[in-house]
């Protein structure tokens, strides 16, 4: 297995240490260097590379490089296979609350199946949400924060059970010693000034749902009637943001192979005035006209490389916005945990119907394979869990030897088991799209010297 992972991206030279997580901005020389370094002395080193660099330097280099060796900083090795546990205690830290398996909006690519999930159209009622509430509760163990998302369908169709959760939330929390983080997705058609008054008072993060530009959103994204909802949405939208204050909000769009030229939606976010973006690519059957195809995956990273250029020239001109695909931690990262098994989807994360049952995430949800329990029972599909939890990256032969790993975690359980039938099996065309993500992340962090 390769320890170093090289490329050459917006003009850097840069080599990433693959189980360190460190990351090294080198010149020509050090990058011609560690080309060799592995499998060849010093004065071979020397032979080869003596008609493109003086002899002093290259030893100096070498020396130096020797010492990043010393220090586990490049070349490193994988210390944390023989030790790797995950959560034997089956700590619960996450829950998705269906809160609403309806919407307003007939989106031509929602994995929801326009808001019902494959069911009935059906509101999740005051009591199911304060069972699930209860469960997060008595299954986080000594955890103090604790995570839930109100999610649809189209959560504002039931705003009026959210807030009776929310209410029952903060009573439960100052119980139990527990801090609740909710959140909240909606497409924006039901904003109005009370219930953006009311989220912004209680979500610590929320998620808009937009396309980008009008002729891609209202392509895709129409209300009930078949009209498209740009021009509803996106004055809602400005208005809610700029009520919210510096509070954390995205922008959370996705795009097609309709918009593979995605960089100029995400740029007209900017322009509207949004700073918090998000673009995620379709997951969608090949026989859908709009899904990804390997096809459509070179313009894709293309996209990407050129989103990249043009958020370097914008930050530096302090025209800057942030772009959840670019935002990477490269002085830690995430603990161990988390970069090993990711999400935590059917572990530590479950999602919940409207009905009350468990599912470990809300895109099982409808797949009855994957129903895991119920709020009033708890988890009782334990052969399931136990299958959730052993999927990482050392478990999935494909992410064994890939430079990704650690900051891909594996990828999304729901996309693997949709192509390929086994959560163990990573969808491909994700794969690469992240592993180019990745790329530029650290090439914008380069470029920008941001100390992350």
């Amino acid at each position: 297995m390769e320890k170093i992972h090289k490329f050459q991206l917006n003009g850097k030279n840069i080599l990433l240490d693959i189980n360190s997580g460190s990351v090294h901005v080198v010149d020509e020389l050090v990058w011609d260097i560690v080309s060799l370094y592995e499998n060849n002395n010093l004065d071979n080193i020397i032979k080869k590379l003596k008609d493109k660099h003086e002899e002093n330097i290259i030893k100096e280099a070498y020396k130096e490089i020797g010492m990043l060796v010393e220090e586990g900083l490049l070349f490193s090795d994988d210390e944390y296979i023989d030790d790797f546990k995950y959560n034997e205690e089956n700590i619960v830290k996450a829950l998705c609350l269906h809160i609403a398996h309806d919407c307003n909006l007939r989106c031509e690519y929602c994995f929801a199946s326009q808001g019902d999930f494959q069911g009935d159209r059906f509101m999740m009622s005051t009591e199911v949400g304060k069972k699930a509430l209860d469960l997060l509760v008595e299954n986080s163990g000594n955890r103090i924060n604790l995570e839930v998302d109100f999610f649809g369908g189209e959560p504002l169709m039931n705003f009026d059970v959210v807030k009776e959760l929310v209410a029952y939330g903060r009573k439960i929390e100052k119980e139990n010693n527990k801090k609740f983080r909710f959140t909240i997705t909606t497409n924006g058609l039901l904003l109005n000034k009370d219930n953006m008054e009311f989220i912004n008072e209680n979500m610590d993060n929320v998620v808009l749902s937009l396309d980008g530009r009008k002729e891609v959103n209202d392509n895709m994204r129409k209300t009930t009637g078949g009209d498209g909802s740009y021009d509803i949405i996106v004055p809602k939208f400005l208005e809610f943001v700029k009520l919210r204050g510096n509070k954390p909000y995205y922008i959370r769009g996705t795009f097609t192979n309709k918009n593979i030229d995605f960089s100029k939606d995400i740029l007209k976010f900017n322009e509207l005035g949004f700073k918090s973006l998000s673009m995620e690519p379709v997951v969608a059957s090949p026989e859908n006209d709009y899904a990804l195809l390997e096809d459509h995956l070179e313009p894709i990273l293309d996209e990407y490389e050129k989103l990249s250029k043009e958020y370097i020239k914008l930050h530096k001109e302090n025209k800057g916005f942030d772009f959840f695909h670019f935002m990477i931690d490269l002085k830690q990262g995430p603990c161990f945990i988390k970069r090993v098994v990711g999400c935590g989807a059917g572990v530590e994360y479950l999602a919940v119907t409207p009905e009350g049952d468990l599912y470990p995430c809300h895109q099982f949800v409808g797949d009855e394979k994957f129903k895991m329990g119920d709020v009033y029972r708890g988890v009782d599909n334990q052969s399931l869990r136990e299958e959730f939890r052993a999927a990482n990256v050392y478990s999935k032969d494909d992410c064994k030897d890939c430079w990704a790993k650690f900051y891909c975690s594996g990828g999304c359980h729901a996309n693997a088991y949709n192509f390929n039938d086994d959560i163990n099996k990573p969808y491909k065309i994700g794969c690469e799209m992240e592993k180019k993500r990745i790329e530029c992340a650290i090439s914008i962090n380069a470029n920008l010297n941001k100390e992350e």
